[in-house]
């Protein structure tokens, strides 16, 4: 039976991978420090940007209305007060009404040194919810994770870890799919074809060329791609020149390293990225204003594209301008989400913020994720090297997450409410009668939270509080 040809018209809804979205994406996980010396170097190759000027006028494109990187308006209702006025509106950075006695708190904080990838990847195996022997499993592959991102001799770590307590196999693989999801994308894959595998599995469904990149990295044609030999790959996937376009530029985008952005990491001053005050009984947060320079397109410049001429000059301002807007569009996103995702923050640990460490609730990036709709890596990358200053002290985002313990009464409490309460009878007891581990976890007990000995000790630990014995010549 012959074939027959024929042309169909379909409606359809895509996202697409647009150069704005992957710099908003990038710039969410730089640290403050790093983000400075971006907005320097976007500043010194791009003519169209410019700093603000202190009372300056306001540029032709601050009257117009800026659509952010993924097309989000600002949420007009929201759990907590937001200030968006440090970043949005015309006032200088400078015109803030914050104490400077709150100011001088960060910029006399010590020096703290930016977490490495082990770190990163650890934080988000404890505040993920996996079983004890889940967690013991996780550790292993984290463990063998090596500095670009891979896990190298798979075989060899998967017989090492059935030899853990209550592994199987099934655990194991379950286990690996779970870390694979972590931030950054792309991590403890074990070979590059699978890394751009995960990555592009992160992505949303919608997203433009995700599915034939998926079917060009398992089909095994990712070698083809490096060789340039793309007539076999539009032969072998039967793809157009527009879909094999914007399947190669998907890729390219991707990040082959996913571990190189955790490396050679220098110690940093502690610069916080958000602000929480209580103003008239409600929790306020906002952005700090000093994070970045405030930036503009620059009238002079702008007013000169409106030239209707061909020259190379007008063709590279046109140029620099779409540069600019994908910057400046970049920025906003990064800080609409940095926003959000406090803002969610400090409504989950409103009780922290009212009474303290012990009302810390157990919360996990998945609590956040699905408030905000967004994928779980995203609140890892959002939280990762921020800072939040509280009227409680400075505090990085990542520490407002822990792990749960059931309780006697059948809730959760989280691991940083049981430090703290720790904390508090060890800091009560007799220097003469120091309280053994046992005793405080029998008095853990009478207060409602069930905890084993060995958690207390390694909760202990954690806060480099010394054994009973040690503490006992320590009064």
């Amino acid at each position: 039976m012959a074939l027959k040809q024929s042309l169909t018209l379909g409606l359809g809804q895509h996202l697409t991978m647009t150069p704005a979205l992957q710099q908003a994406i990038r710039l969410l996980q730089l640290s403050t420090l790093d983000l400075r010396q971006e907005i320097s170097e976007a500043l010194e190759s791009n003519l169209m940007l410019e700093l603000e000027e202190e009372q300056g006028p306001a540029s032709k494109e601050a009257d117009e209305p800026r659509e952010t990187a993924e097309g989000e308006d600002i949420p007009e209702e929201l759990p907590v007060d937001a200030e968006w006025e440090d970043f949005y509106d015309t006032s200088t950075p400078g015109s803030s009404d914050r104490n400077d006695a709150d100011l001088m708190d960060y910029r006399q904080a010590s020096m703290h040194s930016l977490p490495s990838l082990r770190e990163h990847l650890l934080w988000q195996a404890e505040v993920c919810g996996f079983s004890p022997s889940g967690l013991e499993i996780a550790t292993h592959i984290i463990d063998a994770v090596n500095e670009d991102g891979y896990i190298q001799d798979w075989p060899a770590l998967e017989k090492r870890m059935l030899e853990i307590e209550g592994a199987t196999q099934a655990l194991i693989r379950d286990t690996l799919t779970t870390v694979q999801d972590f931030d950054p994308p792309g991590v403890a894959a074990r070979d590059p074809v699978e890394c751009i595998a995960l990555q592009l599995q992160q992505l949303p469904e919608e997203t433009k060329a995700r599915a034939p990149a998926l079917q060009l990295v398992e089909s095994g044609l990712l070698a083809f791609l490096a060789e340039r030999r793309l007539g076999a790959i539009k032969q072998q996937l039967a793809l157009d020149d527009e879909t094999l376009e914007s399947t190669i530029q998907l890729i390219q985008s991707l990040n082959p390293r996913p571990g190189s952005t955790f490396a050679d990491t220098d110690s940093s001053y502690v610069i916080p990225e958000v602000f929480v005050s209580k103003k008239e009984g409600r929790w306020v947060v906002s952005l700090n204003p000093e994070i970045a320079p405030r930036l503009r397109i620059n009238d002079f410049y702008y007013s000169l594209i409106k030239r209707a001429d061909q020259s190379e000059e007008q063709q590279t301002l046109k140029t620099h301008l779409q540069e600019a807007r994908y910057f400046l569009n970049s920025l906003k996103s990064r800080n609409e989400t940095l926003l959000r995702v406090a803002q969610t923050i400090v409504e989950e640990q409103r009780a922290f913020m009212e009474y303290g460490e012990e009302a810390m609730k157990p919360m996990i990036l998945r609590d956040i994720s699905e408030r905000l709709g967004v994928h779980e890596s995203t609140v890892s990358r959002a939280t990762a090297n921020k800072y939040m200053h509280t009227p409680r002290g400075l505090f990085e985002l990542k520490y407002f997450f822990s792990s749960h313990v059931s309780t006697t009464s059948g809730g959760t409490c989280s691991a940083t409410a049981i430090q703290a309460m720790i904390k508090r009878l060890i800091q009560s007891e007799s220097p003469g009668k120091p309280l053994s581990d046992s005793r405080l976890a029998h008095m853990l007990l009478n207060e409602g939270v069930q905890v084993a000995r060995r958690t207390v000790a390694k909760y202990r630990e954690a806060m480099n509080i010394p054994p009973s014995h040690e503490r006992k010549h320590t009064a």
